[in-house]
């Protein structure tokens, strides 16, 4: 092992994913750690394991092991155990699905029974996914907000398909666990922002035409 490893060893952290089946908890772990997006639903089945190492501000090094809970083990025996140890916990809804809200009552009250003897509850960040779908959107932002705030939750709103402010998200939660202060520039740092210049045309004759010459493709820039 280098002298380097020595000096900055990584920080583990189990993240905990939890709520309701098609809630988009795989979807959210899977963008993150490997930045893809499955178009097609495929239920968790107990648990599901990812790993991502980040570097916070101070060079901490964290290695983010992320427990991908099934919806159906809500009523399982193994839940208790997947909570146990704990130290971050995701409670995802579908904002287009109200039910996927209204059952974050009982994920909530299964983490109280289980950390109980603990001397405080985990950080619990409430994540609203598929921010996306907007239009469809059946969970008032004001409800969200209301829950948070009653519980002590922290508030984050994310879209795994677009992958919009998912890094965010668990680059807040690391950082709120391991009590460093995000400045507004890492903050920033971490928000994926895609520019497009508007550029207005008198008519459609003065629309100018792609030559092979011409560069016609976008770029997205993510910096992470």
């Amino acid at each position: 092992m280098s002298d380097s490893e020595d000096e900055n060893p990584d920080k583990q952290l189990k993240i905990v994913i939890m709520g309701d089946g098609a809630s988009g908890k795989t979807s959210l772990a899977v963008r993150y750690s490997q930045e893809n997006f499955g178009k097609q639903y495929k239920q968790t089945v107990g648990l599901d394991f990812f790993l991502r190492r980040i570097v916070l501000p101070g060079n901490i090094h964290v290695a983010l092991q992320l427990w991908d809970i099934g919806g159906q083990t809500l009523g399982g025996g193994m839940l208790d155990k997947y909570i146990f140890g704990a130290h971050g916990i995701l409670l995802v809804y579908d904002i287009t699905n109200y039910q996927s809200f209204d059952n974050l009552e009982d994920w909530y009250e299964k983490i109280r029974e289980v950390c109980k003897d603990q001397p405080k509850l985990p950080h619990i960040a409430l994540v609203a996914n598929k921010s996306d779908l907007e239009h469809m959107r059946t969970v008032k932002q004001e409800k969200h907000q209301r829950f948070a705030t009653e519980n002590g939750f922290t508030s984050h709103f994310v879209s795994a398909k677009t992958g919009d402010s998912v890094n965010l998200c668990f680059q807040k939660i690391s950082a709120e666990i391991l009590g460093i202060k995000l400045t507004k520039p890492e903050v920033e740092q971490q928000t994926r922002v895609v520019k497009a210049d508007i550029v207005q045309y008198s008519n459609a004759e003065s629309v100018p035409r792609a030559t092979p010459q011409q560069n016609t493709r976008s770029s997205l820039c993510s910096v992470q």
